[in-house]
């Protein structure tokens, strides 16, 4: 395995034929990073990482100098997942000076995550675009932990014609179900246990959504509607995880950043008769820990 910054990559991609993946990171690598790893190595006949902490998806107020950097421990485990190149670039290689072009999000990245952090997926969009274009990988591929992130690289994707296969991977949790995070290493023992409330949240919509296909009404053909829904079944689900958020949120165990049922394709919110793919986002403030989470649904 090569470890280097644009110079080191630029001769070993030079060097290399066949099918490029790619894998970018900020580091601080759990086995949910390393199974987006695996999953690189079985679509490429090479697998690049990056590790690289941005500092433009950063806001002012937030843990930029604060987020971990293990390096040599996520070089351990880059190792143990088969990659063939971490780029590892330094700040100033990557930014010589503040960077006056940027890729501008737009609509989708000013709410739910973009709207509780300002700017943050222009600066997550503008490196991945640089990545892209330093890499030239073949595919890459995406955790769907951060699902607003992935939405917007898909869009990216499609507006800017890379010539990429985007691939996204479900959520890894822990045994407990709170989703792997980097910054799950800032929550304290008993901040961890109060962080439950997010997956139970989830749990608690999976079946409401389940209840609500179950006692679906007919249709005026004789089978149900849609694809098994009664209207209001998306405010409904909403509702079965707020029931669960809410009274953590009033014992003072976390605060609700968001909690919304959102289309897919759009991250516009569900009407009362939406049918197709939805996704329940939520975040949530645990002992000042950032966390998201979210669960994807067919209606």
């Amino acid at each position: 395995m090569e470890v280097g910054g644009i110079q080191a990559l630029r001769r070993w991609r030079a060097e290399q034929s066949g099918r490029v993946g790619l894998v970018p990171t900020m580091g601080a690598l759990h086995s949910g990073h390393q199974a987006l790893m695996t999953r690189a190595r079985s679509e490429s006949d090479l697998v690049v990482a990056s590790i690289f902490v941005n500092p433009l998806q950063f806001g002012a107020d937030e843990d930029f100098v604060q987020y971990p950097r293990p390096i040599e421990e996520d070089l351990k485990k880059c190792e143990e997942a088969g990659v063939d190149f971490v780029f590892a670039p330094a700040l100033a290689e990557m930014y010589p000076s503040a960077p006056e072009v940027r890729v501008v999000a737009g609509r989708m990245g000013a709410v739910f995550e973009g709207a509780a952090r300002p700017g943050h997926f222009d600066g997550v969009l503008t490196v991945v675009a640089k990545l892209f274009t330093l890499i030239a990988p073949d595919v890459t591929v995406f955790g769907l932990k951060d699902i607003q992130q992935f939405v917007l690289v898909k869009r990216m994707i499609a507006d800017l014609n890379f010539d990429i296969e985007l691939i996204g991977l479900p959520v890894v949790r822990d045994a407990d179900g709170l989703a792997m995070s980097s910054r799950n290493s800032y929550l304290a023992a008993d901040d961890r246990a109060r962080a439950l409330a997010i997956p139970r949240a989830l749990d608690a919509a999976a079946e409401a959504a389940e209840r609500g296909r179950g006692t679906a009404e007919p249709s005026a053909g004789g089978g149900s509607s849609g694809s098994g829904t009664g209207a209001g079944l998306p405010a409904a689900v909403e509702a079965a995880a707020l029931a669960e958020l809410e009274p953590a949120a009033e014992r003072g165990d976390l605060e609700i950043i968001y909690c919304s049922l959102v289309e897919a394709a759009t991250l516009q919110p569900c009407p009362p008769d939406f049918t197709g793919s939805a996704l329940l986002l939520v975040s949530a403030t645990v002992g000042g820990t950032h966390l998201i989470d979210n669960l994807p649904l067919e209606f």
